[in-house]
């Protein structure tokens, strides 16, 4: 059998974690990804180096490719015996024209496979709290483009539909009068409830509910949008007691994150659980020391410190790399104390099944001095970032032990596009800025150079003490600081700022 080498992939409705494992890994693969504007931009920044992108979406009326165009994009791309993937949204053969893609590439002699996807039919409702079918309510559903609802010759059988306990109109948005009213005039109670979902399972959603008698007026009022999901029938009343996405504590909230890219992904992802929209501005990026003379001195050396101090998780990470690159291992740790400040930075070593020797209550370099204080002289050896304060250093040496500061990375500045991250501060969209260090402020206010946005418009979200003293350096108006400065105490703050309407508005941080 010929091997396929194009994959119709549903990419589910908008939420990226509903997307398939099958469908997430041919995205990794692709060396051609042919992509719908709804419910795919998420993918596109995991696609490999080198992948081909074509942007065909089609939106509200806004063909940007005609659906020849992407038909013969798809056959060109595959005779080219690239590994093409057509990634839509939702689920192909759900409205998705996901069949006449099939048939041309089939009629055309192309191999070609479905990856099925999550529909909004299911899931928008299934966001909103709105069993689609439910015991006791419903035996019976129907799915509908409510793009058919006003043509001429429409196979839609409204006299059957009024008879269907739950109907999900899908596109419906322009046509909701005339579904309305068609619905009533062949039998549907005006009573019947309807609930329409704007942007499901996004951060953005927004639900409302009526009945038939009154959803246009309703929508309108709330100014509803495509892409929205329309539900007829009884099973919405259930949303009042089922509702759940809508009631997680940072939804509806827009937040930027500073951190670099390799380290952003925990940060977004505890947001995005929590039901933030998350913007990434990366910064800074993390540039790891990993063979350099220093440390090469610091081996030849190391038998003169008994005492190993780790300041962050870049520093455990550039650490194990830079022994690998001198062909060594953990086991150079024989014999010495592993100290580590914070409780990110003690993980790093015991999921390496390293168990650090001392970690401080507290989170900032200050904590250990006691430690040292009470310590016999000794050989202590710091290993940290290029550029950090001098406080650690300075203090121990005055206790009368011998200290080496090994450089093990840096930090450099991006310059990256961040006219998402510009746009929506301009407009006013953006609830919280991250700052997890001093060099993601100064990255930051790196980005807002030259634009209308200014250091003090911004709310700041800060890691800890530190970082809040160079947000107030470079202007930035703080609104959250940590009570424990780690990524879940950042979490944590961010919560209680939004849950309560007063929490440090006026106070001494702002």
């Amino acid at each position: 059998m010929k091997r396929p080498n194009v994959y119709l992939v549903g990419a589910g409705p908008g939420d990226p974690g509903l997307i398939t494992v099958r469908g997430l890994e041919l995205v990794r693969a692709a060396d051609v990804l042919i992509h719908d504007q709804l419910g795919t931009a998420e993918f596109l920044g995991m696609v490999k180096e080198g992948c081909e992108l074509y942007d065909v979406g089609k939106f509200a009326g806004n063909h940007k490719v005609s659906q020849d165009g992407i038909n013969e994009l798809l056959v060109e791309k595959a005779r080219e015996n690239k590994l093409v993937v057509r990634l839509k949204g939702g689920d192909p053969f759900v409205f998705g024209r996901g069949g006449e893609e099939m048939l041309y590439l089939v009629e055309a002699g192309i191999a070609c496979e479905v990856v099925p996807g999550v529909t909004s039919a299911i899931s928008a409702p299934c966001y909103a709290g709105i069993p689609i079918t439910q015991r006791g309510y419903t035996a019976s559903l129907a799915v509908v483009t409510g793009h058919e609802a006003e043509k001429e010759g429409s196979d839609i059988d409204w006299s059957a539909l009024s008879k269907i306990g739950t109907v999900v109109f899908l596109m419906g948005v322009k046509n909701l009068p005339v579904i309305t009213r068609n619905l009533i005039a062949c039998g549907r109670s005006p009573q019947t409830p309807v609930a329409m979902i704007q942007n499901g399972t996004f951060p953005t959603q927004k639900t409302v509910c009526g009945t038939l008698a009154d959803i246009v007026e309703i929508a309108e009022a709330a100014e509803i949008k495509p892409p929205a999901v329309t539900v007829v029938g009884e099973v919405v009343a259930l949303r009042e007691k089922l509702q759940w996405f809508e009631k997680r504590p940072l939804f509806g909230k827009t937040i930027v994150v500073t951190r670099s890219r390799h380290q952003a992904s925990v940060l977004c992802a505890q947001l995005r659980e929590l039901g933030a929209r998350v913007i990434e501005c990366p910064t800074i990026k993390i540039v790891q020391h990993e063979n350099s003379s220093e440390f090469r001195d610091f081996i030849s050396d190391s038998a003169q410190y008994e005492h190993l101090v780790f300041t962050s998780v870049n520093g455990v990470e550039g650490f194990v790399d830079a022994l690998a690159q001198n062909g060594r291992d953990l086991r150079f740790l024989g014999g010495k104390k592993v100290i580590c400040i914070g409780p990110a930075t003690a993980e790093a070593f015991t999921r390496r099944g390293i168990k650090p020797d001392f970690v401080p209550e507290s989170y900032v370099a200050e904590a250990l001095l006691p430690y040292f204080e009470k310590l016999p002289a000794a050989g202590v050896a710091i290993l940290r970032a290029e550029k950090a304060r001098e406080v650690l250093p300075d203090a121990v040496a005055k206790f009368g032990h011998r200290v080496k500061v090994v450089s093990l990375y840096h930090t450099d500045y991006v310059d990256a596009e961040n006219g998402e991250t510009i746009d929506a501060l301009a407009a006013g969209q953006v609830d919280l800025v991250t700052f997890t260090s001093s060099s993601t402020v100064e990255g930051f206010a790196r980005v807002l150079a030259g634009s209308a946005v200014k250091p003090e418009s911004i709310q700041g979200a800060s890691i800890g003490p530190i970082t809040t003293q160079t947000c107030r350096e470079l202007g930035f108006k703080l609104a959250v600081e940590a009570i424990e400065f780690t990524i879940p105490g950042l979490v944590a703050a961010m919560c209680r700022h939004f849950q309560d309407a007063s929490s440090l508005v006026g106070s001494p941080l702002s």
